[in-house]
């Protein structure tokens, strides 16, 4: 992704405000909050922040085992 670093310091998530981290591997912003968590996709190096659009991470760990 080749997202400009001052445009992600003043991105944050639409459902809590919380900053975002950046997962380059899975082209997404993922928020910072643990009870939200929802990574939002990064489609053409355009975040997509509508929530509609965002998958949870909080029970990911649960698929893996």
């Amino acid at each position: 992704m080749n997202l400009d670093p001052d445009l992600l310091s003043i991105l944050v998530c639409p459902k809590c405000r919380s900053e975002f981290r950046v997962d380059d591997e899975a082209s997404e912003l993922i928020c910072t909050n643990a009870t939200c968590a929802l990574a939002y996709p990064v489609r053409d190096d355009i975040p997509v922040l509508l929530i509609d659009e965002a998958r949870s991470t909080l029970d990911a760990g649960a698929e893996e085992n």
